[in-house]
């Protein structure tokens, strides 16, 4: 990935990839460096790469080159909407599911205990230890707690006595899915060239580790924070993004690109549209409706998207990482030790 030179994330992304690579190595779990293209398809996207080629050369991401219209076809035949690219051979993929259950069996190998269906009521310090209730009657009493909570993660840190900003705002990622007779058309992963005018990257194309192809994802507000479907709906997750101004002062500056963003949901059409920018042999018929994430967007509140790591270690004995910006799954490894530095400060360990 490339990712702005200033931040924590630029660092974590470059090492975090390496240390992954190393880690399925010694795990024996399969990945597939198929590398990626950022295409430019016009020359406004052209220049904008070149910014974009510079940060990735400072922040030292191996292999990184800059390409032409004919290098983009021997790389990815079916790409004629490109006409330069930045090549990062060395980006790969690999299933996550299997690596987060390989995280998990080093973590009880280690001696550590995962619990599943906890779901948090209450973090309270009673003074030497701090006791963690959950709605099941579960309580784990501990010295020091460490919180990363996801979609979440503002509401566990504040009923923690923890800030209240940032918040976190749902947005929905909705992939299609090329048909199986189409997969030939990809390679690698194809992304777009970001645009600084907009908060979200665009539709992309991702080979996964089955063969499958995914679309996409466009970004809509979700009516929930769990909310993978139009139908997903919390009255309270609703109420609570309507009334912080943060959200309002996002989204009238942006009004037209969540309007778009919200059609493109409904009509397939307009998400074929931006896909063909990329490949044009791509066609209604070749695509079906996929899966569809939640991205736990922090926002301050000023409406600024908070883009780097935040963590808040306002309560003693606690250490809550309110941020964990994309790739984090790709940056773990080196997250991980970021977070236990951080918790080692904050501890007095």
């Amino acid at each position: 990935a490339v990712v702005s030179t200033q931040s924590t994330g630029a660092r974590l992304c470059v090492e975090g990839a390496l240390r992954t690579y190393d880690y399925c190595d010694e795990r024996a779990i399969p990945y597939n460096k198929c590398g990626k293209l950022i295409v430019a398809t016009n020359q406004e996207e052209s220049e904008r790469l070149d910014v974009l080629f510079d940060k990735g050369i400072q922040n030292q991401v191996p292999g990184l080159a800059l390409v032409d219209r004919k290098e983009i076809l021997e790389i990815e035949p079916y790409c004629t909407g490109g006409i330069r690219a930045i090549h990062s051979p060395n980006t790969g993929i690999v299933d996550w599911k299997r690596v987060a259950c390989s995280y998990g069996d080093d973590f009880k190998a280690g001696g550590g205990e995962i619990l599943t269906g906890c779901e948090v009521s209450k973090i309270k310090d009673v003074g030497k230890e701090i006791r963690v209730d959950c709605k099941n009657k579960t309580r784990v009493t501990t010295k020091h707690v460490i919180t990363c909570a996801g979609l979440y993660s503002d509401r566990v840190a504040v009923q923690a006595g923890g800030k209240n900003s940032p918040r976190i705002v749902p947005f929905r990622g909705e992939y299609l899915e090329l048909r199986a007779d189409k997969r030939y058309l990809v390679r690698g992963n194809i992304y777009p060239v970001p645009n600084p005018k907009f908060p979200f990257l665009g539709v992309h194309y991702t080979p996964r580790m089955d063969g499958a192809v995914w679309l996409g994802p466009n970004a809509v507000l979700a009516g929930a924070r769990e909310g993978y479907s139009w139908s997903s709906l919390s009255k309270r997750d609703i109420a609570e993004m309507i009334s912080f101004s943060g959200l309002w002062k996002l989204a009238m500056p942006n009004l037209s690109y969540g309007v778009k963003e919200m059609a493109k949901s409904a009509l397939l059409p307009l998400q074929l549209a931006d896909l063909q920018k990329f490949i044009p042999e791509v066609q209604l018929s070749d695509i079906v409706r996929g899966t569809a994430g939640v991205r736990a967007q922090a926002m301050s509140a000023d409406g600024t998207l908070v883009d780097d790591f935040q963590f808040d270690d306002s309560c003693p004995g606690m250490l809550h990482v309110r941020n964990a910006p994309s790739p984090a799954a790709t940056s773990s490894l080196a997250i991980a030790d970021l977070v236990v530095e951080r918790a080692a400060t904050s501890f007095n360990l």
